[in-house]
């Protein structure tokens, strides 16, 4: 049994592009972040390199699940980040339509919705509250009966008591959406460089001029950084910029279903979250570690979501356990996203997206866009840069994660 990133059918092979000497743009980190930003900016006609150290999406983009929660990631005291969020939901389906069409391939956008269930009479009440603090935030959610949500999942455990509906709270596929970014980058004639670090930053005149990487040195006027994790303690950030970015451990699996009956929507416990894939595959995540670094895959973690996952899902005794797998949410002090310029001249940051990488690339790339072509970010991303952290009366966007 594999113990690997989130797997299906995709186009992991490094890239063969050579490094060119100068460009318009360098994008550091080829995750959902930065792919999204490459891609929008050549589609603009700017000459893009997106370069990573290991593979495209090989951090946080492929141990992801691909949800699109915005009203399931829900936590009270975040209407800023709730804002931005739903500005996402509602760039996401152009988004995916143009992604698909520049690329060729399908990235698995299933719109079922997703479910948070209450399993005994315990839960019902936190559900219920939970429910009303998202209409009251202006999110679309509707509170559904035990038998109700029997009725959408037959195979739910009958102990379901109720829950919440959350009909706009979508989901993709991990691989195919890094897969398609990766083909669409190439159409708008981008290029992506794998298997190169880069080493530091090259600054003329107190201002960017490009990058040294492990395989030369490239010129550019412009730099993105989109390392994800790394982005803390690479050493590219000058030490005056400081980016609170943490890693936050989550361990993660997937399973082959017997059925597509077996369960169609995303559905959440209070412990974790199942999300059924186009190919019959089960993503079961993820626990929440503070531990570094630590990669390593625990016989704690994985019973965890086994015996978790059992209790909604009785039809998961019978599954084949096909892979397991560990990864690190790029988290920032506040949870929320790290995004925009500094105060060095060329340097722009798009990191920090905690577990909401796939539901912000749209608003992220969207942004980053506007700052290059326009620049200034949009009202409604412009609260998000690093400017936020500096000073105790700061004013922060919070969202706390529940799995």
């Amino acid at each position: 049994m594999p113990i690997v990133p989130n797997s299906a059918s995709t186009d992991p092979a490094p890239g063969t592009a050579p490094l060119p000497a100068s460009c318009d743009a360098v994008i550091v980190g080829a995750g959902v972040i930065g792919l999204s930003i490459a891609w929008r900016l050549a589609s603009r006609g700017m000459s893009v390199v997106a370069i990573d150290r290991g593979y495209a999406g090989c951090g946080a983009s492929l141990a992801a699940t691909g949800m699109l929660a915005a009203a399931a990631e829900f936590e009270p005291g975040g209407l800023d980040l709730v804002a931005l969020a739903l500005e996402s939901q509602r760039l996401w389906p152009t988004f995916r339509d143009a992604l698909e069409a520049a690329s060729g391939r399908t990235i698995d956008y299933r719109d079922h919705g997703t479910m948070l269930i209450a399993l005994g009479r315990d839960e019902v009440a936190r559900a219920r509250f939970r429910c009303e603090q998202q209409l009251a935030a202006g999110l679309e959610s509707r509170w559904l009966s035990g038998e109700e949500i029997r009725d959408r999942e037959p195979a739910l455990r009958p102990s379901v008591v109720g829950g919440i509906l959350c009909p706009n709270d979508h989901q993709v596929d991990p691989p195919r959406m890094i897969a398609a970014l990766k083909g669409a980058l190439r159409s708008a004639a981008g290029t992506l460089v794998e298997g190169t670090a880069v080493n530091a930053l090259d600054l003329t005149a107190g201002r960017i001029a490009g990058v040294t990487t492990t395989s030369g040195a490239v010129r550019a006027p412009l730099v993105v950084l989109a390392t994800g994790v790394a982005i803390g303690s690479d050493g590219l950030v000058p030490a005056e910029l400081r980016v609170p970015v943490r890693p936050l451990k989550g361990q993660s699996l997937a399973l082959r279903m017997n059925a597509p009956s077996d369960l169609s929507h995303v559905v959440w416990t209070e412990q974790l979250h199942l999300a059924p894939k186009g190919d019959h595959r089960l993503v079961v995540g993820a626990t929440v570690e503070e531990r570094g670094f630590d990669s390593s895959v625990t016989a704690g973690g994985v019973y965890s979501l086994l015996e978790g996952a059992r209790r909604a899902l009785p039809a998961l005794e019978e599954m084949e356990l096909i892979a397991m797998w560990s990864g690190w949410r790029p988290t920032s002090d506040d949870d929320a996203p790290v995004i925009g310029a500094t105060g060095l001249d060329g340097l722009v940051l798009a990191a920090g997206h905690h577990r909401n990488g796939y539901l912000l690339a749209p608003v992220t790339a969207q942004a980053i866009e506007d700052l290059v072509i326009t620049g200034r970010m949009p009202p409604i991303a412009a609260g998000f840069d690093l400017s936020r952290f500096a000073g105790a009366n700061a004013t922060r966007p919070t969202q706390e994660a529940n799995s």
